[in-house]
């Protein structure tokens, strides 16, 4: 992480994490296990994982490349690193204990409440029966509630670089498992590749989800090919609610001013970004932000595949790089409270906990 560790102040902060993939939480103890439960090979293209330290090891590569910008094509994009990842889940229990993972690190991190995104399309088109997917994390939602005490909403995500009718067909198949029916999801996004893959394409997937009562959300990726038209047409054109990433606003004044204007906030993964830009650059942005009234709250992304780097270290990163005081990430961590789409009476412990912090 940079040489930083994480700050006693920042380790004991009340935290909501708004986003995070939960394959992205896939980790290698975890992946190992699985794959011999399942007699899955590790592998990845022409590697084969033989041994739990060759496994770990692939770990060690920097996903922070662009190739279809020309970056590096001689490792393993992030995406392809990702989707490697869940060949091992095959099962209910594979799912549920992905998540069940997940909800004890939050708990361990102070995390109180979290909106995982999650798909079925990336499991379905390996065959994986949808309601294995689905009813996974559903028992991992309730139980992760009781036995942890972190409150969980999950968010069905399309995969934007695959054909939208085929999103819409994934999301028929999991509208049973909605706010309305057994609970599992209550907004819907977009994640994967977003390259020539502008939110427009979704507006009427988006537009039949909100009369379904669900929320809406999409991420608008830093440093990606047209990042400032997939923002606007998010604000202005779909009108999304939250914008996941969506750093690159701050180069346009009048998209700023949309966020202001329209309360969207942004859910920002500061080490993500860290990643391919330079301290100086990036984490001044931060204090911008705050100049300028753009609400955002930071969360991790995808952990495992981003050096391990969770919400904590995210958060301490923001404190220490961006310089901001101890009553500015408390406000960040109200800021995550206010944005987030979890009942009336969860805010209120979060922010009856947020108000005992000391910022001395």
């Amino acid at each position: 992480m940079n040489g930083l560790t994480i700050s006693s102040f920042i380790a004991s902060l009340p935290k909501v994490e708004l986003h995070i993939h939960i394959e992205g939480t896939l980790q290698p103890a975890l992946r190992w296990k699985l794959a011999q439960r399942n007699k899955i090979p590790l592998r990845f293209k022409s590697q084969e994982y033989h041994t739990y330290e060759e496994l770990l090891e692939s770990y060690n590569v920097t996903y922070n490349h662009r190739p279809e910008l020309g970056g590096r094509k001689d490792v393993p994009t992030f995406l392809e690193a990702y989707f490697a990842g869940c060949e091992v889940l095959l099962k209910e229990d594979d799912f549920y204990e992905l998540a069940m993972d997940y909800l004890a690190r939050c708990r361990q991190m102070n995390v109180r409440y979290v909106e995982p995104f999650f798909d079925i399309q990336a499991h379905t088109r390996r065959g994986i029966p949808a309601e294995h997917v689905l009813n996974g994390y559903l028992r991992a939602q309730r139980e992760g509630a009781s036995k942890y005490g972190v409150r969980s909403n999950w968010i069905f995500c399309f995969l934007r670089d695959e054909p939208v009718e085929d999103g819409e067909a994934a999301y028929e198949t999991a509208l049973p498992w909605a706010r309305s029916g057994h609970g599992l999801f209550h907004a819907v996004g977009l994640a994967s590749n977003a390259y020539e893959r502008p939110p427009m394409l979704f507006k009427k997937a988006f537009e039949r989800a909100q009369a379904d009562g669900l929320h809406i959300t999409t991420h608008c990726d830093f440093g990606q090919k047209d990042t400032h038209e997939h923002i606007r047409q998010a604000i202005f054109d779909v009108q999304i609610e939250r914008i996941d990433h969506g750093l690159d606003a701050l180069d346009r004044d009048e998209l700023v001013e949309g966020l202001v204007n329209r309360n969207v906030g942004l859910t920002l993964c500061p080490h993500a970004y860290h990643r391919r830009t330079a301290t100086e650059v990036l984490f001044p942005k931060l204090r911008q932000l705050l100049d300028g009234g753009v609400k955002f709250c930071i969360n991790s992304d995808d952990p495992v595949y981003m050096h391990d780097v969770w919400i904590d270290g995210n958060m301490e990163k923001a404190y220490h790089y961006g310089e901001l005081t101890k009553q500015e990430m408390v406000q960040l961590a109200r800021n995550a409270v206010d944005m987030c789409w979890a009942d009336e009476a969860v805010k209120k412990e979060i922010y009856d906990e947020l108000d005992q912090v000391d910022v001395r």
